[in-house]
C-alpha cells in the first residue's frame, strides 16, 4: 500500500482523467496524499496544447521525478521523446489507457518503468473517482474528435472519436447527483461531434439528462462550430431546459477565413457569427466564451483585423487568448512562421480589446439579482455561477454546493462581485 500524490493540467477532460486516476488508486487499495514529501509515488496528468503549458508541464517533471513517476494524459501520447528526455525512467500513461492504471503504479512501485500509451477499449463512464469538487460531477461523454486542426496535438494524443453510450452517460449522471453534485458538467475533446459515430447527437443526450428528477445544473462543454449548423435548432431547444447553464463554447480561433482554411477548421466566420446571434436572439442573457489564437503562421495584418471586426461584432464575453506556437507533429509547425515581436503585439492588441469588451458586458448585470449556485473556493473568497454561468463572487460566508439569493454591485472583468439577499 503506497502514498500516491496525483495532480493535473489542462481541459475538465484532464481533470476528470486524474479524478478517475485517483479513484482507481483508492480502488486498488492505495492512499492519496496532497503532500509530495509524504508520497511514495507522483502521478502528472498532463496537458500539451502549447508550448507555454508544455514548458511548464517539463518543469513539473523534473520536481517530481525525485520520487517514482508516471506522466500521463495527453504529453507523452503527443510527445514521448521529450518526456523521455526530461525522465528517462518515468512510467508512461495515455488519455486513452486508463484501464492500465493500477497495472502501471504498481510496476513503477517495484522500480520498473511500464509504458502504456495504447488505446484500452475501456470507456471511462462509470469508472470510481475522488472527485477535485464536491459540488462539480465532470462526466466525460466522449473521447478523441472528429477535426484534424494543422496547430492542434489533441489528435495526435487522443485520436478519433469514440462516443460512450447514452445510457451509460445518464446513470453517471445520476450517481455524480447522488453523491451530492448539485453542478455537472458534460466534457470531451469536443461536444460538437458526440455522437456521431453511434447514431446519435449532442440535443439528444442533453434532452436526455435533463429529464433526471433531481435539483442540479448542467454545463455544456466545448464545441466547435464545424458541427454546430447540422445541431443548431436541437441544440436551441435542449437549452430552454432550466436545468442547462445557458453558457456555450464554442472556439473559432480566427476571424478570417482564408486562416481558418489554413487552421482547417472546417468552420467559416460566418458560422460562428450565426450562432452566437441565434442564441443571442433566443435568450434574453447568454454567455459566449470562444478561443482565439494570434500569430498563426498565414495570418496576415488584413487577417489579423478581421479577427478584431469578429470580436468588435460578436462580443463574446470570455476570450480564451493564445499566442501561436508550434507543436511537433503538427503540420503548421513546418510552415514559416510570424515574427515573434508581431506575434506579441497582435496578443497585446486583443488582449486590451477583449478586457474592454470583458468589463461592458460584466457590468451589464450590476443591479440582477437571482439564484446563485456556489461551486468553487478561489483566494477571492468562495464563487459562484448564476443561470448564464457567470462567475460570481461574494464575501458572505457560504458552503460550497448552496445556492442563494444574491445581488450583483460590481463587476471587474474576469468576475462579477455581490452580495447575498437571502
Amino acid at each position: 500500500m503506497a502514498k500516491i500524490f496525483v495532480e493535473a493540467y489542462g481541459c475538465s477532460a484532464s481533470f476528470a482523467d486524474s479524478e478517475m486516476i485517483s479513484g482507481l488508486v483508492v480502488n486498488g487499495g492505495h492512499t492519496l496524499t496532497d503532500d509530495t514529501s509524504e508520497s511514495d509515488l507522483n502521478i502528472i496528468v498532463t496537458c500539451s496544447v502549447k508550448d507555454s503549458t508544455a514548458n511548464k508541464m517539463m518543469y513539473r517533471i523534473n520536481s517530481l521525478k525525485t520520487k517514482p513517476l508516471i506522466v500521463a494524459g495527453c504529453l507523452p501520447k503527443a510527445e514521448k521523446e521529450t518526456v523521455e528526455k526530461f525522465s528517462e525512467n518515468a512510467s508512461l500513461l495515455g488519455p486513452n489507457s486508463l484501464g492500465k492504471t493500477l497495472q502501471v503504479i504498481n510496476s513503477t512501485l517495484e522500480g520498473q518503468k511500464l509504458i502504456a500509451l495504447e488505446d484500452s477499449d475501456l470507456s471511462k463512464v462509470g469508472l470510481p473517482k475522488v472527485r477535485l469538487n464536491p459540488a462539480v460531477g465532470i462526466v466525460e461523454i466522449a473521447s478523441g474528435c472528429m477535426s484534424e486542426c494543422t496547430f492542434c496535438q489533441t489528435k495526435l494524443s487522443k485520436g478519433d472519436l469514440t462516443s460512450y453510450r447514452l445510457g451509460d452517460i445518464v446513470r453517471q449522471v445520476q450517481t455524480e447527483i447522488k453523491e451530492g453534485c448539485k453542478e455537472v458538467w458534460l466534457t470531451s475533446t469536443d461536444n460538437g461531434c458526440y455522437g456521431l459515430d453511434i447514431g446519435t447527437d449532442l440535443p439528444t443526450l442533453i434532452n436526455s439528462v435533463s429529464e433526471i428528477p433531481d435539483d442540479f445544473m448542467m454545463r455544456i462543454g466545448m464545441m466547435n462550430p464545424m458541427y454546430m449548423p447540422r445541431i443548431k435548432e436541437e441544440l436551441i431547444s435542449s437549452y430552454e431546459n432550466d436545468k442547462v447553464f445557458k453558457f456555450l463554447h464554442i472556439p473559432v480561433q480566427s476571424g478570417s477565413n482564408k486562416v481558418l482554411h489554413d487552421m482547417k477548421r472546417g468552420h467559416t466566420a460566418g458560422t460562428f457569427r450565426e450562432i452566437v446571434s441565434r442564441m443571442k436572439e433566443k435568450f434574453k442573457d447568454f454567455t459566449i466564451s470562444t478561443d482565439i489564437i494570434v500569430g498563426f503562421p498565414s495570418e496576415t495584418e488584413d487577417e489579423f483585423q478581421k479577427t478584431i471586426a469578429l470580436l468588435d461584432e460578436t462580443k463574446p464575453d470570455v476570450v480564451n487568448l493564445s499566442k501561436y506556437s508550434a507543436r511537433p507533429g503538427t503540420d503548421a509547425a513546418e510552415w514559416d512562421q510570424v515574427d515573434a515581436a508581431e506575434v506579441k503585439r497582435r496578443s497585446k492588441v486583443i488582449f486590451e480589446q477583449i478586457s474592454k469588451i470583458s468589463i461592458e458586458s460584466n457590468q451589464k448585470w450590476i443591479g440582477w439579482k437571482g439564484k446563485v449556485l456556489f461551486d468553487e473556493q478561489t483566494d477571492e473568497g468562495i464563487k459562484g455561477r448564476n443561470f448564464a454561468y457567470k462567475p460570481i463572487s461574494v464575501k458572505d460566508k457560504v458552503e460550497i454546493g448552496q445556492s442563494h439569493v444574491v445581488e450583483i454591485t460590481d463587476a471587474t472583468v474576469k468576475r462579477l462581485i455581490g452580495k447575498i439577499v437571502s
